[in-house]
C-alpha cells in the first residue's frame, strides 16, 4: 500500500545542466528521495559525457532532454508538467577572450528561456536557480573582517571596467541572478536562489571539474591552479568553501520549505590561501604543502555568512575537515596524487 501511496504523491521537477558537477549529484539525491526527474544536457547523443547520468536511472525515473540556453523552445518540453525546476546550468569558459559574448549573453539568455518556460508550463511552483558567491562578493570595499550576507552584490561596473583576470564569470553570474529576478518579479515566478561557494568534495559527473582542481592546487602543487586560488582570494576577498553535497542538500531544503524565500548564502568555510595551505600542510603532511607566500595577504577579506539560511533550519554536513578527506580519497581513487 506505501509504495502505491508514494506513486501517487511523487513530485516531477527538472534539473537544467544535468551533466554539471553540482547538477550531477542533485540528481542522484532528488532519485534517491523517490522524486520523478527530467533533467537537460546540451548534446543527448554524446554517450561518454552522459554516461553517469545513464546509471543513474537504475535509482528511479530519469528523463534526459536536449537542452541549449541560447535555444528559446528547447526547455518547454523537460519542463512541461513539473512542480519545480532548478536551474544550475552556466556556462565556464576562464580561458575566454570575449567573456561578453561566450559567458555573459549566454547566462543571461538561459535565465529567460528557462524561466520563460516555467511561465508557460502552468505547473511550475518554484525555481531554484543556482548562483555563485562571485555574485556576492567582489568590490572595491577595503579593510579586513568585512561580513557579506543576501543584501550584498557584486560591483559589475568594476569589473566591467578594470577587466581583472577571470571578471567575465563573476559578471556573468551576478547579471544572470540579476535578471532571474526581475523576470520572475514581472510574471510572478517563485523564485529562490542558492549562491554556494567553491565547491569540492567527491564526484559521480564523468569529469573532473574545475572547481575541485581549484580547491585541490595546494596538494597537487599545479601552479598554473595556485595564481587562479591567489587570484581569487584577491578578486573574492577569501577563499570560501563548501562540500557539494550540502550544497544539492541547500538546494533541495529551500525547495521543499514552505517559508524559503529570496537569496540564500551556502558557504561552509571562510579562509585565506596561506591559512588554508597551514591547514592542509598539517592535515596531509605527506604531500608537503608549501606555507610561504611571502607578503601575500594571510588573512581574508571577508567572509560569507550562512546565517540566513542556518536560520531556517538547515544544517550543513561537512566541515573544513571532512570536505577535505573526501577530496583527498576521490583524488586518490582517481590516481591524481602521488
Amino acid at each position: 500500500m506505501a509504495s502505491q501511496i508514494e506513486v501517487a504523491e511523487k513530485k516531477r521537477v527538472c534539473v537544467i545542466g544535468g551533466t554539471g558537477f553540482a547538477a550531477s549529484l542533485l540528481l542522484k539525491l532528488l532519485l534517491e528521495k523517490g522524486y520523478a526527474v527530467n533533467t537537460t544536457v546540451r548534446d543527448p547523443d554524446n554517450q561518454k559525457k552522459i554516461s553517469h547520468l545513464r546509471d543513474l536511472q537504475g535509482l528511479g525515473e530519469l528523463k534526459i532532454f536536449r537542452g541549449d540556453l541560447t535555444d528559446e523552445e528547447c526547455f518547454d518540453a523537460p519542463i512541461a508538467g513539473c512542480d519545480i525546476v532548478f536551474h544550475v546550468a552556466t556556462p565556464v569558459n576562464f580561458q575566454s577572450e570575449d567573456p561578453e559574448n561566450d559567458m555573459i549573453k549566454p547566462a543571461v539568455q538561459g535565465v529567460h528561456n528557462v524561466l520563460k518556460a516555467c511561465a508557460k508550463s502552468q505547473t511550475v511552483k518554484k525555481v531554484i536557480l543556482t548562483s555563485s558567491a562571485a555574485a556576492v562578493s567582489i568590490n572595491t570595499l577595503s579593510g579586513n573582517g568585512l561580513v557579506m550576507d543576501e543584501n550584498n552584490w557584486t560591483d559589475v561596473e568594476f569589473l566591467s571596467s578594470a577587466k581583472p583576470p577571470t571578471w567575465g564569470y563573476p559578471a556573468s553570474k551576478t547579471l544572470a541572478e540579476k535578471a532571474a529576478w526581475k523576470f520572475a518579479q514581472e510574471n510572478n515566478i517563485n523564485l529562490i536562489t542558492i549562491i554556494p561557494t567553491l565547491m569540492t568534495g567527491y564526484s559521480n559527473a564523468s569529469d573532473i571539474s574545475s572547481s575541485m582542481g581549484l580547491s585541490m592546487s595546494l596538494i597537487t602543487g599545479n601552479e598554473f591552479l595556485i595564481n587562479a586560488l591567489k587570484g581569487m582570494q584577491v578578486l573574492s576577498g577569501s577563499i570560501s568553501i563548501t562540500h557539494v553535497e550540502d550544497v544539492c542538500r541547500a538546494h533541495m531544503f529551500v525547495a521543499e520549505k514552505e517559508s524559503a524565500s529570496g537569496r540564500y548564502i551556502c558557504c561552509a568555510a571562510n579562509t585565506s590561501v596561506p591559512e588554508l595551505a597551514k591547514f592542509l600542510n598539517g592535515r596531509y603532511p605527506q604531500y608537503k604543502v608549501p606555507t610561504d607566500f611571502g607578503d601575500f595577504p594571510s588573512k581574508a577579506k571577508l567572509i560569507l555568512s550562512s546565517q540566513k539560511l542556518l536560520d531556517e533550519g538547515f544544517s550543513f554536513k561537512y566541515g573544513i575537515e571532512e570536505i577535505y578527506d573526501q577530496t583527498v580519497e576521490y583524488f586518490k581513487a582517481k590516481g591524481l596524487l602521488n
